[in-house]
């Protein structure tokens, strides 16, 4: 038990460094390439790996979905991820991916894992322009900045799942989402999100609660943004606080985390006071005390938009 502990707290500590663990697995080969190409996902979003079991088909099932198992008297959804990205297993399906995101669990099954591999987030550069359809949030460079270098396709898993199982109600109801919430003149939320979808939804949700904002799509490019609002802040005679009135921020981001850049905030005199709220799918127990930890005022899970409000108005309170 303690030496699991041990483990936990050293990947939760390598967010102190901007650094995280990526899960490498293959899927087969597309149409195009008969090689076995590398994707990852996040460590922290993995509960377990196990050899594919027994699936039951579920009659009425949405297309991709393999069916369900009973996993230690839980019921999954096992999803057929080289189906969804267009790529033919060659061995089989034979690994189970268990994961654990924006509050649900699910399984995706794959055709081998790998290894895992310690990186740091500037060895991730987004992947948004590219031919990926929507699928792949970046590229990361095992190898590091070089021309040789492994390359590993990050996948979206929330928007792939959420494509395979689309929710039943709207994402923004305003009969729930509560009364728009006033800013002080001139200020914006400052966001950040490396999803297309997980952006559309904020958007929404920020069109809702009648609040401006400025969209960011990496947790780098919202610092950039931080600086040069400081500078032309003090250009005008002004601080930040007249230009933001809060960042938020996911956690898992290309180039710069959420965890660093809230960080970054904290400990920089011209910043530090500016409320910062974090909205991962990384739920838990362990993130939410690191969350608190880096000295983040708020932590909301991906994605409710009456949770997300009701942050927002107690922080901005």
């Amino acid at each position: 038990m303690n030496s699991v502990q041990q483990e936990i707290d050293e990947r939760t500590n390598l967010t102190s460094s901007n650094k995280f663990e990526l899960l490498l697995f293959t899927l087969g080969s597309s149409a195009n390439n008969d090689r076995s190409e590398l994707f990852g996902i996040n460590v922290f979003k993995i509960r377990e790996i196990v050899a594919m079991p027994q699936i039951t088909a579920v009659a009425g099932a949405p297309a991709h979905m393999l069916g369900v198992v009973n996993l230690r008297g839980q019921v999954i959804s096992v999803i057929d991820l080289p189906a969804i990205v267009g790529y033919q297993p060659k061995t089989g399906l034979n690994i189970m991916l268990v994961t654990e995101f924006a509050r649900t669990t699910q399984a995706f099954a794959v055709e081998s894992v790998e290894d895992i591999a310690r990186l740091d987030w500037g060895q991730v550069l987004s992947a948004e322009g590219n031919a990926a359809g929507g699928m792949v949030t970046s590229i990361a460079r095992l190898d590091g900045n070089t021309d040789s270098s492994r390359l590993v396709q990050v996948l979206d898993v929330e928007t792939i799942l959420r494509n395979i199982m689309p929710p039943d109600e709207p994402d923004v109801n305003m009969d729930t989402i509560g009364p728009q919430i006033a800013l002080k003149p001139g200020t914006i939320i400052l966001a950040a999100d490396d999803s297309v979808v997980a952006r559309a939804l904020i958007e929404q949700g920020l069109n809702a609660m009648g609040l401006p904002y400025v969209m960011t799509k990496t947790g780098k490019e919202a610092w950039d943004h931080l600086q040069a609002v400081a500078h032309a802040a003090e250009a005008e005679g002004k601080t930040v606080h007249d230009k933001i009135a809060l960042v938020l921020t996911d956690l898992e981001m290309p180039e710069m985390d959420g965890f660093t850049l809230t960080r970054n905030i904290k400990q920089d005199a011209r910043f530090k006071t500016i409320p910062v709220v974090i909205h991962s799918s990384l739920t838990g127990s362990a993130n939410e005390d690191h969350v608190k930890s880096v000295g983040a005022d708020g932590y909301v899970a991906k994605f409710a938009a009456e949770e997300l409000a009701a942050t927002l108005r107690r922080v901005l309170a």
